[in-house]
């Protein structure tokens, strides 16, 4: 795909993601410093607020995706990045923790609205093969997302609360500019109903299993995001500039090779010998993670750069593989529904991650990484096996939605 897509509504969409994902660059980096620095709450409250958060999350994309697929997803798909802006204004009165908890419950409930209802999106008007637009959004994503890292350390090292805040304020606006944007993008038609049960995403079995995998595996987006910046903050000497230079590290890398990393990934079958190659490179990673304690700075800051580097190599082939199984192993008309349905693996991961990672990498300390590694390299041994039923399962391309012009949340999108 070229450096700009040639279609309008793509250029639209990809647009409307580069605002939205500047702001979540700022909030991705520095959230949870927000919280924890600015805020003064326990980090231990803070795992456990965004655990409850991501729970109530864990429904909200399956009825919005089959909203989306039966009511036009441009309009809903708005709605949801109206929601996360409004919600993210709030943050600035969030200083309990029942507030915090509501605060962050309703803009990852709209984020994981926002996941599904764009799906049919960009099944939609993503050419011949979508899963290769999806992988350009995320490239964009990550452009985004190292603009706002920027803007992020800077508050990090001012470390006051008005710093922390104007993030919190630029973070809303990319969201409300994002919504607006849509206004330039054509409106979908519904996709036109199909007989059967009305839920069905929720009846396929061999679907549901890859997404628990997905969602255990989609735990090592919150290795950069949360493990790490407080592991370098209370366990390390690493200077506090690190912690926005391992997301840039992250997004450049993203940004430069992503595609390239998908393109060897164009069936299910080879999606999930990707999920076994990224779960042992992030077994590999956080094991140099956990070195980095107890030593002279510099020599934290390296082993911490080349670990989030050889995190990054396999967040790609996690994505590439996300992306290749959950579109292609998912029916056209039902392509909300059933993207909603797979995005409980990241609410999962959003839900128990923060607060698994925070116990293991944080409080147990450097043990905990091994787990946390281990983990991540047990469930890439078993996604291929999982594919496989899948695929085995498929009642033929055209109900199963195998068809090489079928279409990933979360990643950071």
């Amino acid at each position: 795909m070229p450096l700009l897509p040639t279609s309008g509504p793509q250029r639209v969409l990809a647009a409307s993601n580069f605002v939205y994902t500047v702001g979540s660059g700022l909030y991705l980096t520095a959230g949870v410093l927000y919280f924890t620095e600015a805020v003064h709450l326990p980090a231990a409250q803070v795992g456990l607020g965004l655990g409850i958060a991501g729970g109530l999350s864990l429904a909200v994309g399956i009825g919005v995706g089959h909203l989306a697929d039966r009511r036009g997803a441009r309009g809903v798909y708005a709605l949801t990045l109206a929601a996360q802006a409004l919600a993210t204004a709030a943050f600035v009165l969030a200083d309990s923790f029942w507030l915090f908890a509501v605060t962050v419950g309703t803009t990852m409930s709209a984020k994981a609205a926002g996941l599904a209802a764009r799906a049919p999106l960009i099944r939609h008007y993503g050419g011949d093969r979508p899963q290769t637009f999806r992988a350009y959004l995320r490239a964009v994503t990550n452009v985004g997302i190292s603009l706002g890292a920027l803007l992020a350390g800077w508050a990090v090292t001012v470390g006051t609360l008005p710093a922390y805040r104007l993030l919190v304020a630029g973070n809303a606006v990319a969201f409300a500019a994002s919504a607006a944007i849509l206004i330039l993008l054509p409106p979908t038609p519904p996709a036109p109903p199909a007989g059967g049960p009305r839920w069905i995403a929720l009846r396929d079995r061999p679907y549901l299993l890859l997404t628990a995998l997905d969602g255990v595996m989609a735990v090592q987006f919150k290795v950069l995001t949360v493990a790490v910046p407080l592991w370098l903050v209370t366990a390390t000497t690493a200077p506090r500039w690190l912690i926005s230079g391992t997301m840039l590290v992250n997004t450049v890398i993203v940004v430069l090779f992503q595609m390239r990393a998908g393109r060897g990934i164009d069936s299910p079958a080879a999606g999930g010998a990707a999920y076994r190659r990224a779960g042992v490179a992030f077994l590999v990673s956080c094991s140099l993670a956990s070195l980095s304690a107890g030593i002279p700075a510099w020599a934290a800051a390296a082993l911490l750069v080349t670990a989030m580097t050889i995190h990054t190599i396999g967040e790609l082939w996690h994505s590439a593989a996300g992306f290749e199984v959950s579109f292609a192993l998912a029916p056209q008309h039902a392509t909300g529904q059933y993207l909603g349905v797979f995005g409980l693996g990241a609410g999962l991961a959003e839900a128990f991650g923060p607060g698994l990672l925070i116990a293991l990498c944080v409080t147990w300390g450097r043990p905990g990484w091994y787990v946390a590694g281990a983990l991540f390299a047990l469930t890439g041994l078993a996604a291929p096996r999982a594919v496989r039923w899948a695929h085995r399962r498929q009642p033929d391309p055209d109900t199963a939605g195998a068809a090489p012009a079928a279409p990933a949340p979360a990643r950071r999108a």
